[in-house]
């Protein structure tokens, strides 16, 4: 015996035990682990982001979601041409919006990640879903508020839930485990993955070990079980999601849910899917009943005006496989300090200032010593190129002070060289502006290649540069 463990009164074995537990260094930003302490992250270059957390623990195993008892089948590898293909079951939510943005209803075994700002509306999505799929048993598991405050809201929510919704308030992934055990539920919510913490990893809840751990727990419960599981992520102040960026890689599905608070509608956009589109979306309106599908956006993303107004312009866009026409409004005013101003909403300012060079390059505008404003109506924020040409009509339209009719709309990107160029579905886009009673459309040229003029009652205009767009609504 040592003379420190005779003084201390340890036992050798003890001090042996407490040496086998190791611990690394870990990037909170993307999750790289590091033997040693980093100022600067090799893998995503952010500064400061090293923090040491424990990765193996000496005490004895501890157990996982299965019985110990039960056998593990050995995977072994098999021929892709004698894999015998399984039929697709979907579970339909009961939320239209949601299973559009799923790829048409919950898939059996999936993993889906919910990310979103504080206060915008993830829980309330996720009760909603859990009281309203009928004849499935849910299990709501939060680890952030109690059956009294889950309980009130779901009374606000709801008066006649259509499922058998359980709320289990733990953090333990073991106590998680053993409840699902006996409770053997259809559905499983997570609320916030950041809350959990695993026996197995010795660190806080929400490091990058433990949100990785029980991520990893519950993606193998889902794929073993064929249960579908959501997690709801908190964000950071990026607006990413929250954790190491392995999470996203480890889920099958990732869900942003976007908004102002301040304003009444809600996005629900799909990042990653794979059973699905990965650029569907689902647009809600926040009551204080909870969340309400909105079926029609278009008609939310188009002011209703009695009088008609310069610098707005309306454009056909897409999102995912949905058409919607949206509301573009700009201002464009004498700089009052010298130095222009250029913002925008909605809409990436960088492709924004872009455009206004091509005007001046090409159209011979001289926006040089004007400030520039943009807005995308509806709070929507929107990256598809057909809406260039809307834009710019918008921005000279404020420029001249004359107005464009509500019932003329516009879909074509716009190149560097001021040519108009085609995009895609232009189908979709002409059928939902001929729908909400637009009365012309302007189009690329190139977009009138195989295009059946003679079965739409809309008029098609089809124009090559942006300077007969200019002539043809300004003279």
């Amino acid at each position: 015996m040592s003379p420190y463990g005779q003084f201390f009164n340890i036992n050798p074995k003890s001090l042996n035990k407490l040496a086998k537990t190791k611990s690394a260094y870990f990037c909170q930003s993307c999750g790289y682990e590091s033997a040693k302490w980093l100022g600067k992250c090799p893998s995503c270059n952010e500064w400061n982001t090293f923090v040491e957390e424990v990765i193996e623990k000496s005490a004895a195993k501890v157990p996982t979601w299965k019985a110990s008892g039960e056998s593990h089948r050995v995977s072994k590898p098999n021929k892709v041409d004698h894999i015998q293909s399984i039929s697709e079951e979907r579970t339909l939510t009961g939320d239209q919006e949601l299973d559009r943005v799923l790829g048409g209803g919950l898939v059996a075994g999936s993993v889906t990640l919910i990310g979103g700002e504080p206060g915008i509306g993830k829980s309330t999505l996720m009760l909603q879903l859990a009281l309203n799929i009928s004849g499935k048993k849910i299990l709501y598991v939060s680890g952030e508020e109690s059956e009294q405050q889950i309980k009130m809201r779901a009374e606000r929510i709801t008066d006649k839930p259509k499922a058998d919704c359980y709320i289990l308030t733990e953090t333990s992934t073991q106590n998680i485990f053993k409840q699902i055990e006996i409770l053997g539920p259809d559905i499983i919510i997570i609320d916030s993955i950041q809350t959990l913490h695993s026996a197995h990893i010795e660190s806080t809840p929400g490091s990058v070990s433990q949100v990785r751990e029980c991520t990893a727990e519950l993606l193998r419960f889902a794929k073993e079980t064929d249960t579908p599981v959501f997690l709801i992520g908190h964000i950071t102040k990026d607006g990413t999601i929250a954790g190491p960026k392995i999470l996203e890689h480890m889920v099958d599905t990732v869900l942003q849910f976007e908004g102002d608070r301040h304003h009444v509608y809600r996005i629900l956009r799909s990042i990653k899917n794979r059973f699905g589109a990965a650029a569907e979306l689902g647009i809600y309106a926040m009551h204080s009943t909870g969340l309400r599908q909105v079926s029609n956006p278009s008609e939310i993303l188009l002011s209703q005006r009695d009088e008609e107004l310069s610098g707005i312009a309306i454009s056909a866009t897409l999102e995912g496989a949905r058409p919607m026409l949206i509301e573009t409004q700009a201002l464009v005013s004498t700089a009052a300090y010298g130095t222009p101003q250029r913002s925008s909403n909605g809409f990436d300012t960088k492709r924004m200032n872009m455009l206004l060079a091509v005007l001046e390059k090409r159209c011979g505008f001289r926006l040089s010593t004007r400030d520039v404003f943009l807005n995308i109506a509806g709070g929507i924020k929107v990256e598809d190129p057909a809406i260039d040409l809307a834009i710019l009509v918008a921005i000279i339209s404020s420029h001249e002070d004359i107005f464009i009719s509500s019932k003329i709309c516009f879909a074509a990107e716009v190149g560097l060289s001021g040519e108009i160029r085609a995009v895609s579905r232009i189908e979709q886009r002409i059928s939902e502006a001929e729908k909400l009673g637009f009365e012309r459309i302007f189009i690329s040229n190139y977009n009138m290649k195989g295009l059946i003029v003679a079965k739409y009652k809309i008029e098609l205009t089809a124009v090559s540069k942006i300077e007969d767009v200019f002539s043809l609504l300004f003279g």
